[in-house]
């Protein structure tokens, strides 16, 4: 098997509703030994800002000497992102060996497990493999069903911020996606919160209180000051410094700093130093991420309206205030299943020119298709003629078009597209 065969069988399985479930990750991993039961987890769900979240806790760790497995969800640009040990890709060699064994397994299996199950299983094999001390475990969907919640009682159980993602698997309303999300949470644990809606926090309280767990709702950081290389804040009379941007990040920063607490509580040595360290430091990829400053180029995965909330609040704070007429040039793919007619009347008031692109994805919003929808919404507000709408059929047509414009460039709506936009502007801009 080489490593295009790997991945190519992996991929093969792609998930569906009817896979809802942990019945065969269970039976999977019970045949391979139950790698997950020797490891311990920090393991989060939510609906924005699970990676972020997962990305600034394994740093912190990292810098404070743990092995750390990291799994997050989807990748980026590379497929090993997936199983990362110590900021480390999973090897080629071992992602090989290791989904060799698996399929063995999985192919006998009655029930074929799907592509996030045997993902989730290599990445078990994995850790245990490298004897990480700690994984830091991302909730793929949902939570009470998610392959990933075949683990028993985790150090921490996070929930980031809920919002309305995915409503025909988890539910219509917040309350009902937090009672999913929630099932993450198990006796024995303990529980750290991104600050919600007030009915939300009562849902995940209530869950808490069923299992006897402590729960520990985030502060509010107070920002200190910001540039577009990072930003600075306090929080509960300490400064720290983030290589993240964007106000949504500190209110991650702070869910993060809670978790650290949590666990310094069960005697992990978790120094001051290192958690300054590894909020600094921290790198993730596609979340407001400067990717050329001469013109200014910022990427975004941000697909929901949750998102463009929070990428409202960045372009206002690093960009442009359209209240003093500053506009931005979008560079947008979005999937046919998103919210995209409210994303994009949220960021309507920034748009002066629209790029409009396909993502690469079966569940995709056809450029021209978009394109319409947002000719539609100018025609509605009455800014159909000064705004400027145009599609590409390619990635590279699209930046370089974005490079052309008088205007910064947000490239957002879906993190299907974000990896090859980051690959191909690295390389047409050499």
């Amino acid at each position: 098997m080489t490593l295009e065969e790997a991945i190519a069988y992996i991929e093969d399985y792609s998930w569906s509703t009817s896979r809802l479930g942990l019945d065969r990750t269970r039976e999977l991993l019970n045949k391979l030994g139950d790698p997950q039961d020797k490891l311990k987890f920090v393991h989060v769900a939510g609906t924005n800002g699970k990676g972020s979240t997962c990305a600034m806790t394994e740093s912190i760790l990292r810098h404070a000497g743990f092995r750390t497995g990291f799994y997050p969800s989807p990748f980026i640009e590379d497929f090993r992102e997936r199983i990362q040990v110590n900021g480390e890709y999973i090897t080629e060699e071992a992602l090989i060996r290791i989904t060799e064994r698996v399929s063995k397994v999985a192919d006998a299996m009655e029930d074929h497990p799907s592509q996030f199950e045997l993902i989730t299983a290599i990445g078990m094999l994995y850790f245990e493999e490298m004897k990480c001390d700690i994984v830091v475990l991302e909730v793929g969907l949902g939570g009470a069903l998610d392959s990933t919640n075949v683990i028993k009682a985790p150090l921490v159980a996070v929930i980031t911020n809920i919002g309305l993602d995915h409503t025909e698997y988890l539910g219509d309303t917040v309350e009902a996606i937090a009672k999913t999300k929630a099932g993450i949470i198990k006796p024995g644990t303990h529980c750290v919160s991104y600050r919600q809606l007030r009915s939300v926090e009562a849902v995940i309280r209530e869950d808490c209180k069923e299992k006897d767990v402590d729960v520990t709702f985030a502060g509010e950081c107070t920002k200190l000051l910001h540039t577009l290389d990072g930003q600075s804040f306090s929080y509960k009379g300490k400064v720290y410094e983030l290589g993240l941007l964007g106000v949504h990040q500190l209110r991650n920063a702070a869910t993060v700093l809670e978790i650290i607490e949590c666990l310094r509580k069960q005697d992990y040595k978790i120094s001051e130093e290192a958690v300054a360290c590894g909020l600094k430091e921290v790198r993730w990829p596609a979340r407001f991420e400067v990717l050329g400053k001469d013109p200014l180029f910022i990427l975004d995965g941000g697909h929901n309206p949750q998102c463009a909330e929070a990428l409202i609040e960045s372009i206002r704070e690093y960009v442009a205030d359209p209240d003093k007429g500053e506009k931005v040039t979008f560079l947008i793919g979005m999937l046919a299943d998103k919210d995209y007619d409210t994303t994009l009347r949220l960021l309507a008031p920034f748009g002066a020119e629209y790029i409009c692109i396909t993502p690469d994805s079966p569940r995709a919003l056809n450029a021209s298709g978009l394109a319409d929808e947002i000719d539609k919404m100018c025609t509605e507000n009455g800014t159909k003629d000064k705004v400027k709408v145009c599609v590409r059929e390619n990635i590279d047509d699209a930046i370089m078009t974005a490079d052309e414009s008088p205007y910064p460039t947000i490239a957002f709506g879906s993190l299907y597209s974000a990896g090859e936009i980051r690959r191909r502007y690295r390389i047409l801009h050499k």
